[in-house]
């Protein structure tokens, strides 16, 4: 909520109160125009109040429907809101009732979760600091270094988060244990959506502050990046739509429902757990009698040497994932195998990341000036649906083509690019944010709206031309 919207509405309640002063000051006697002011007074205090709890609501409305919309991700918003959003926070909680909260404490204050304690999400304390943090604030990252940092975050975890779904692919496939079929509604992703789901709920709802305290990058590498790259909206809509191309509409309508019943209750089941084994450090660290843990103090990333060093590191970190995979790639290219498709998507999968990254700061924006629909998440909802589409249409090509060379670049941008642009574990989150929001409806209509659309796009842009040129 701006700034001057809250001074308006509390120099609105502070002349309410005066006037209830007024009003209800006693007077021995009251008469003739005085009383008949008197009353007019009362009237439009009344007046003001309702008016007021009205708009009140309304407000409470419009920050809770931005607030589900942010839940998985705001982008390089992030970046900014370190330095420029605390005192709008501030002003937020104590509108809607909430305790003091100590400026040091503020970034353990999150909109992903209903429980206050529980859920963390990194926010800054700048304009609550006070003269002496100026030279705290000097040791950071300036705003350009810190871009860089995050990308260079997001690259190396979305290469990570690419590795561990293909493992998980192979280790759950029908090559190895057999839980998963690309003939079934038990798809190939189905796992990774699942783990990716369940560490949401770790890493990016209750233990995200945990994390923000030794660094707020390293915090967005694992939700965005890696979190983000674990898992994949895109593959799953291809999947149902392979289903789909073969007449099988009952299982990719099932493995929709599936998938989204799944992916909830992962990270349901992670949020549980992870509050489950807070309450258990909190109940050591008391009896410890420990004010924070040694790792916070230990490896907290609080001056700009620290900064500078662990983006050098991640810095060294990528240049030998990619210089691996690029020669992976270049021996393995011309055989068409699996392998040649991983290690061009580890090449591809940061531009996904990226993208994606930079699309979700529309999450919480709404469309038009008056920000409507400001609960619907845009930023996700439109890499969702243009990774699925663009799968789509790489599968008719690669069906079309029908060639070994063609194939190993079509499956490795749809592993890595399109599977990093799109996410499970961020719409997921998103999802779970707003059925536990006033409106519950919310959370289904997103997500029918999302598997709707891009199930749609899919059945047009790869179904229809396959049906009508017969490829196989």
């Amino acid at each position: 909520m701006d700034f001057s919207l809250t001074k308006y509405f509390t120099d609105h309640l502070s002349m309410l109160r005066v006037m209830d002063h007024v009003t209800n000051n006693p007077e021995p006697k009251r008469t003739g125009a005085f009383s008949r002011t008197s009353s007019f007074g009362s009237s439009l205090r009344k007046r003001s109040i309702s008016m007021s709890s009205v708009v009140s609501l309304h407000i409470d409305d419009e920050i809770q429907s931005e607030s589900v919309s942010e839940a998985g991700d705001i982008g390089d918003r992030a970046l900014h809101s370190q330095r420029n959003s605390s005192c709008r926070l501030s002003l937020d909680l104590g509108m809607e009732g909430g305790p003091p909260i100590h400026p040091a404490d503020l970034h353990k204050v999150s909109v992903a979760s209903p429980v206050r304690e529980d859920v963390i999400f990194p926010l800054p304390i700048d304009s609550l600091k006070g003269p002496g943090d100026n030279k705290q604030e000097k040791q950071g990252l300036p705003i350009l270094m810190e871009y860089v940092s995050c990308l260079i975050h997001l690259a190396v975890f979305g290469i990570l988060g690419v590795l561990t779904r293909y493992l998980l692919e192979k280790l759950f496939g029908p090559s190895v244990s057999g839980v998963t079929s690309n003939q079934s509604i038990i798809y190939p992703n189905l796992p990774s959506n699942m783990v990716g789901s369940f560490l949401m709920g770790w890493w990016g709802v209750v233990f995200k502050g945990d994390i923000s305290q030794l660094s707020d990058i390293l915090a967005i590498g694992l939700t965005t990046g890696f979190l983000g790259s674990v898992t994949t909206f895109s593959g799953w809509n291809q999947k149902m739509l392979d289903l789909s191309v073969n007449g099988n509409w009952v299982q990719a309508i099932l493995g929709f429902l599936v998938g989204l019943f799944l992916a909830a209750y992962s990270i349901i089941f992670g949020i549980e757990t992870a509050k489950g084994f807070r309450w258990i450090l909190k109940r050591l660290n008391t009896s410890t009698n420990k004010e924070e843990p040694i790792i916070y103090r230990k490896w907290r990333l609080n001056s700009f040497r620290r900064h500078l060093a662990a983006m050098v590191v991640l810095l060294l970190v990528l240049g030998v994932l990619l210089s691996v995979s690029g020669s992976l790639l270049k021996k393995e290219f011309g055989s068409g195998s699996s392998g040649a498709q991983l290690w061009l998507a580890c090449l591809v999968a940061s531009f996904g990341v990226w993208i994606r990254w930079f699309l979700a700061r529309f999450n919480g924006h709404g469309l038009g000036k008056s920000g409507i629909l400001r609960w619907f998440p845009f930023g996700t909802f439109s890499a969702n649906v243009s990774a699925a589409a663009i799968m789509a249409g790489l599968s008719t090509l690669e069906k079309s083509v029908n060639n070994t060379n063609f194939g190993t670049v079509a499956m490795g941008i749809q592993l890595g690019f399109l599977g990093c642009l799109s996410t499970v574990s961020t719409f997921i989150a998103e999802f779970n944010a707003m059925r536990e929001s006033k409106h519950p409806w919310r959370a289904y209509v997103y997500a029918l709206t999302t598997m709707g659309v891009s199930f749609i796009f899919g059945i047009l842009i790869y179904n229809i031309p396959v049906w009508a040129k017969g490829f196989t």
